[in-house]
């Protein structure tokens, strides 16, 4: 187990230096290798991936509280949407996803779209201040997507960043919001499973070695890549993002067929 650690933090880091200037804790990516590499059981791949974001996050929020970029009305939005989903996606995950099967589907509709919008987006005008349509716009989609969250272990942030970034706002104010968002979402998704796993049987909860040693090589990445944001080129990372997700989703798509 501590070698499967040791392992997971050299790729997380890897992972949250590319990830964390737009706004992705890196997650998203690990649930394929947790399957895969190290063979966590499902469904404590969710919440062990869900640790990883605690542990992980806080190192680009210190780099952005720094820099006075957290906060503000789009943080709000995120996370008043997205912390009933992740609370609804967690229960979905165990009582209706548990086979491996149903969840490599679900992992593969997941990555698909998003690789697809990460890899073929193209930048947009800068968006003008949310009127209400738009504010609810925000708040319907994050809840959304903290329902998927929830399933899938992420927190939602992979999904709101390019979401959101396609809506015209800029890299430099999403990722702020949508790492907070991930933040406070994978710590109530935490909880939850946690909560769940005391009358339900199965491999539920997380496994907590594994998802400390993640976060850990994840938190100096994030912070790397907070850092370095201002200095990577946007459309490149998002692009590579892209097709590395929907190589991803593709391979588990074929696989759960």
């Amino acid at each position: 187990m501590l070698a499967d650690a040791a392992l997971g933090a050299g790729v997380a880091f890897c992972l949250a230096v590319l990830t964390t200037p737009v706004g992705v804790s890196g997650a998203v990516f690990l649930v394929p290798f947790q399957i895969s590499v190290v063979q966590t059981p499902s469904p404590a791949v969710t919440p062990t991936n869900l640790i990883y974001n605690l542990v992980a996050i806080p190192g680009a929020l210190l780099r952005f509280h720094r820099e006075r970029r957290l906060g503000g009305p789009l943080t709000r939005l995120l996370v008043l949407g997205t912390l009933p989903g992740v609370l609804a996606g967690a229960a979905i995950r165990v009582w209706l996803l548990g086979g491996g099967d149903e969840y490599l589907i679900v992992v593969a509709a997941l990555l698909i779209p998003l690789g697809a919008w990460l890899a073929l987006a193209q930048p947009l005008r800068p968006a003008a201040p949310p009127d209400e349509r738009r504010r609810r716009q925000i708040l319907v989609i994050s809840l959304l997507v903290g329902t998927v969250g929830g399933i899938y272990g992420i927190g939602g942030g992979s999904i709101l960043a390019p979401i959101l970034v396609g809506f015209g706002f800029s890299v430099v104010e999403v990722a702020p919001a949508a790492l907070t968002a991930t933040f406070l979402t994978s710590l109530a998704g935490v909880l939850a499973y946690a909560l769940i796993s005391l009358g339900a049987s199965g491999d539920i909860a997380p496994e907590w070695t594994l998802g400390l040693g993640m976060g850990i090589g994840g938190l100096a990445g994030a912070y790397l890549g907070a850092r370095l944001q201002s200095r990577l080129p946007e459309a490149l990372l998002r692009r590579g993002l892209g097709v590395l997700a929907l190589a991803l989703g593709v391979r588990y798509g074929l696989q759960a067929a």
